[in-house]
């Protein structure tokens, strides 16, 4: 694997995502940085109904369903390309969280033809920010930061 033109050997970043939410944590010579990368993608957009504040339903003003999983995708599309930008300066990259944003994040590499820099993909629950960080040092066997 080479490693991106102006990125030092042993830069690594770790990344914990959802549809929702990007911590990366990237691991160089010099020390830790983490980045927060929130998303715009709304999963469940609402459908007006028969409610009885909000008057009767009418098709003709609610977007169709393709239409709404259309902007979903865009908007999904827009905040992996953000989070692949913000890994642009890091050799390896280890993916890990919850539900099906990892592998799409994963897709979204392959498909730029940058799939080679995926260390690994990992399930992993909800993790506070300091959780997200101590997994990405154990995965590259890098010590905790003195206080």
């Amino acid at each position: 694997m080479t490693t991106p033109i102006g990125t030092p050997a042993n830069a690594n970043a770790g990344v914990w995502i959802d549809h929702r939410r990007a911590q990366i944590v990237g691991l160089t010579a010099t020390g830790e940085t983490t980045t927060v990368i929130l998303s715009k993608a709304d999963r469940h957009p609402e459908r007006g109904g028969d409610r009885p504040m909000e008057g009767a339903y009418e098709a003709t003003q609610v977007p169709a369903d393709d239409s709404r999983q259309r902007a979903f995708t865009a908007a999904l599309d827009s905040y992996y390309d953000a989070v692949i930008a913000a890994l642009h300066n890091y050799g390896r990259v280890f993916v890990f969280g919850p539900g099906e944003a990892k592998g799409e994040l994963r897709s979204r590499f392959s498909k730029l033809h940058l799939d080679a820099r995926i260390a690994a993909v990992e399930a992993a629950d909800q993790m506070t920010d300091h959780q997200v960080a101590a997994k990405v040092r154990a995965y590259f066997g890098v010590a905790a930061p003195r206080a």
